[in-house]
């Protein structure tokens, strides 16, 4: 066997290995989230930057948190726009207590997840590639067609059902009636797209979208 196709075979088994490598940590950093107990301290805090919320909807926000780490699990180091502005608060106030954001990030990405702003839409039609993966991702989660959503994600449904007034708010179809609502029907599919935060430049063409923050390198 000529030396060259000894050396691809290699490469190719290490290829696997790699994979399903991956696979199973992807797996088990899920796993490590899905359970994650936040501080009663970090939701102390959060309650003095979002006064107003019950108990049952501060606990929505910590799932919508959550979700939004499982969503940044499975995109890898791409970056993925936040949705919800009442989410992205309870992540500035996790990032906040430093050593245990540290060390919570290590176990559910083995990298540290940063935290930059979202640039500012230019109109309530027009997303970033950042938010275009958020609500790809999102839907995959909830099993939700992301060209023919019958209903939102949870981080883009999130500021609306929990009436934050300067939160991001979404409508599955764009009307008169919702000027200023985002068009989350538009994310999916349609024309052009802004050139935002998002990582790399895959997916489907959109329109549509905010985002308050967005997790990547």
């Amino acid at each position: 066997m000529p030396a060259w196709l000894i050396l691809a075979l290699i490469l190719f088994a290490a290829w696997i290995l790699w994979r399903r490598y991956q696979r199973v940590m992807q797996a088990k950093r899920e796993r490590f989230i899905a359970g994650y107990d936040f501080a009663p301290a970090l939701v102390e805090k959060f309650r003095q930057t979002r006064s107003g919320l019950d108990p049952t909807q501060e606990q929505k926000v910590f799932d919508g948190l959550r979700e939004y780490f499982q969503v940044c699990n499975m995109a890898g180091r791409r970056m993925v726009s936040m949705p919800s502005q009442a989410v992205d608060d309870a992540w500035h106030n996790l990032i906040l207590f430093t050593r245990t954001y540290d060390l919570f990030c290590r176990k559910a990405f083995g990298r540290f997840l940063h935290h930059t702003p979202a640039e500012a839409m230019t109109s309530p039609t027009r997303a970033q590639d950042g938010i275009k993966r958020a609500w790809r991702l999102c839907c995959k989660r909830e099993g939700i067609d992301p060209r023919k959503p019958t209903h939102l994600p949870l981080l883009f449904a999130i500021d609306s059902e929990l009436g934050i007034a300067d939160g991001f708010h979404y409508d599955l179809h764009c009307d008169a009636k919702n000027r200023d609502n985002y068009c989350a029907s538009h994310i999916g599919c349609g024309g052009g797209c802004s050139s935002g935060c998002g990582g790399d430049s895959g997916g489907s063409s959109c329109s549509s979208g905010c985002g308050g923050g967005c997790g990547g390198d």
